[in-house]
């Protein structure tokens, strides 16, 4: 085994966090239960962007209608960094959120064809071309109510053109198998004036959205008649990129443009039998179309991790494929969306919502993957709500009523929400691991075993504030059995704990060789 020294001396408080997929050295073989944590803050990875969650849909009728003291503490729960009289932090501190710009189908209503409602949004401009600012009312009370908890940086995200654009009239595809984006091709300016135009209004009103994203998961059809959502070939985007960049520009606006919300990772790195919407690293960041050197792009690719995290074996392999195209481009990567839409051994599938610790773990260890093997610089998840039977939400929402539990009218007005043990785990990161903190070494696997069995067992990453030498390290232990580490050489004072039984619980620290719960995530906070 390799043990690498400590080379700094850090005299400032430091946070650590122990993640889920981490790395730590056995200490004897005759105490195998004892890991002892290496940290080398000298071998740095990416810096940090932040961690986020979407507004799309189901906060729509919650901001506009449910009772003030609801939604108020359901902001709380996403936004919040403080804590309670034991210590205990009273929200997941999220630092991105991400903001739908809506495509017009509630104004069709049933015309739209998308019969859920939920899933319909409003759209800030009609067929004259008028705009009306006084639409999205409900997402607009959470983009204010984040901005109240500090939350600075905002992402503007469309996934249809306004429908009086598109070529069918609708939000959705419909039968068009071209790959081409559901747009009139005399409206390109119109939807990017569009998109621009929402930056301003809000920027005028204190607003400022650092990114926006104008296409997402351009690889998928988008035929059926569930949500809004268009295809588009690589050469689609870049043709709205370029037109965007202008824009921005012109407008003299900060926002950097963000591309390209890939349905499956492997399209990021491969064709991945859609050679005309695939190979996305390749296609915009290469000599020839090169993204990056657009002045209000970012050099960032961005993917979601659906149907790439099981087995576990898989999980591993496509993100390293990932990260060895990513450092051919030298480009970052976000994990930009996210929730359990495949069948997996571990939680089944992504039908029947669970509030418990089965689901968040198996989340976190995607998280620590993406973090670890990836090196995402952003993770972030889909709804911050859902009104769903599913998989799908940081917070649950439902009538409070047994017999009818999910009817989606009754839920419009009023309701009852549900923290989940994925929003408390999902906090062990967002609420301590800070936009600007640099991911550091943690320099071995656990004892001699392999990868993928480490992924079922203890997991661990750091991070650190170059500015103010705090120290972040996150640990996860997936096992069934509790596991001691040795921070003997870090002065650890505290920890945060989500299990069964704790939702991100404070704890002091007194002996420097921790235990950390079966199938819990920790987050520990001391200095060095």
């Amino acid at each position: 085994m390799t043990h690498i020294a400590f080379k700094t001396k850090i005299s400032n408080i430091i946070y650590v966090c122990v993640l889920l997929s981490g790395v730590f050295v056995s200490c004897h073989d005759s105490d195998a239960q004892i890991l002892k944590a290496h940290i080398n803050v000298n071998d740095e990875y990416q810096t940090i962007d932040g961690f986020g969650a979407s507004d799309a849909w189901r906060c729509q009728y919650v901001g506009a209608n449910w009772p003030d003291r609801k939604k108020e503490k359901i902001a709380e729960l996403l936004f919040s960094r403080g804590v309670d009289g034991e210590g205990n932090p009273k929200g997941i501190g999220l630092s991105i959120w991400r903001f739908y710009i809506g495509a017009g189908t509630a104004e069709q209503g049933a015309d739209s064809d998308i019969k859920n409602e939920w899933r319909r949004a409003e759209s800030f401009i009609d067929v004259n071309g008028n705009y009306n600012w006084n639409k999205q009312k409900g997402q607009q009370w959470f983009l204010n109510k984040a901005k109240s908890y500090d939350v600075n940086k905002f992402l503007a995200f469309s996934i249809s053109p306004p429908v009086h654009w598109t070529k069918n009239g609708k939000g959705y595809n419909g039968d068009n198998k071209d790959g081409e984006i559901n747009l009139k091709p005399e409206y390109f300016d119109e939807y990017s004036q569009f998109m621009v135009e929402v930056l301003k209004h809000f920027d005028s009103k204190g607003l400022k959205f650092a990114y926006l994203s104008p296409i997402n998961e351009p690889q998928w059809d988008w035929e059926k008649k569930t949500q809004e959502g268009t295809p588009a070939t690589n050469l689609n985007i870049l043709e709205l990129t370029k037109l965007l960049n202008d824009d921005i520009k012109e407008s003299s606006l900060d926002t950097e443009i963000v591309l390209a919300e890939a349905a499956d990772l492997r399209w990021l790195y491969s064709d991945y039998g859609k050679p005309e919407r695939g190979n996305q690293i390749d296609y915009f960041f290469d000599a020839e179309n090169n993204a990056s050197a657009l002045n209000n792009v970012k050099g960032t690719i961005s993917g979601h991790s659906y149907f790439t995290t099981w087995p576990v074996d898989s999980l591993i392999s496509i993100r390293q494929n990932l990260k060895a195209k990513l450092r051919s481009h030298d480009i970052d990567y976000w994990q930009s969306e996210f929730c359990i839409l495949e069948n997996t051994d571990d939680i089944g599938s992504g039908s029947k919502r669970d509030l418990g610790m089965d689901t968040a773990l198996y989340v976190a260890r995607v998280i620590h993957t993406d973090l670890t093997l990836a090196d995402a610089s952003s993770w972030q998840w889909w709804t911050a709500l859902t009104n769903a039977d599913y998989k799908d939400g940081l917070i649950y929402l439902d009538t409070g009523d047994t017999s009818d539990l999910f009817n989606l009218d009754r839920m419009k007005f009023d309701g009852d929400f549900h923290d989940s043990k994925l929003l408390w785990a999902f906090g062990n990161y967002s609420r301590f691991v800070r936009p600007g903190m640099v991911r550091v070494d943690l320099d071995a696997l656990n004892g001699n075993k392999m990868l993928d069995e480490n992924y079922n067992d203890i997991m661990l990453s750091a991070y650190v504030d170059k500015n103010t030498s705090k120290l972040v390290v996150v640990g996860i232990n997936y096992g069934n059995e509790p596991k001691e580490v040795d921070f003997t050489d870090y002065n650890i004072s505290s920890k945060y704990v989500t299990s069964a039984n704790k939702n991100l619980e404070f704890e002091k620290v007194i002996h420097k060789k921790i235990t950390l719960d079966a199938r819990s995530v920790n987050t520990l906070v001391g200095s060095i």
